[in-house]
């Protein structure tokens, strides 16, 4: 009869076998059209578009599915680059669709927050930091604007507040390059 000792060493073997095997059998593939669609969406994982983040709605372009003019926080900048990566006619948004806005991020009024955590719930960026019977309080930087947090507040003490254009916020982080002026 085995030892305990040797079956244990068996059923880790065995174990390490079967995961191992399917680590490999379930790897999944990256498909490289919706990774170039994904990264030209703004990542705000808001769901205005109808699907539940960027990816969803990257996949479902790029299956020929859903119309490339249902980002609003990519706006029409967005809807352009989506065109020429596809190859495709720019499209504006539908008149009935959720429009583009001013970037907005949410500010919670500390005072009324009951720390009932809904907002972190609805967070799809982990952007607000607070916990249960505790003031919350939102990481700005991280904040996407998507809004999601501010319909469960149960004391509407989330309101959204525009972002003002500086060289850091001007559009969705991208480097700005200064130019240097002539001295004539």
């Amino acid at each position: 009869m085995l030892s305990a000792i040797a079956l244990m060493a068996l059923l880790a073997l065995a174990l390490g076998a079967v995961l191992g095997y399917a680590s490999v059998k379930f790897r999944v593939e990256s498909d490289p059209l919706i990774d170039k669609i994904d990264a030209i969406l703004p990542q705000t994982q808001c769901g205005q578009c109808g699907h539940p983040g960027c990816r969803p709605y990257a996949r479902a372009i790029a299956d020929g599915g859903e119309d490339i003019n249902r980002c609003p926080p990519g706006g029409e900048d967005g809807i352009r680059k989506l065109a020429e990566l596809l190859g495709v006619d720019y499209k504006p948004f539908d008149e009935g669709a959720a429009q583009p806005k001013p970037k907005a991020v949410a500010i919670i009024d500390e005072e009324t927050c009951i720390g009932c955590t809904l907002c972190l719930q609805a967070c799809p960026v982990d952007a607000i930091l607070g916990a249960a019977k505790q003031m919350h309080t939102v990481i700005e930087a991280e904040c996407t604007g998507c809004e999601l947090c501010v319909a469960p507040c149960p004391v509407d003490c989330i309101s959204m507040q525009p972002v003002d254009a500086t060289l850091k916020t001007w559009k969705w982080g991208y480097p700005v390059i200064p130019i240097k002026e002539n001295a004539a």
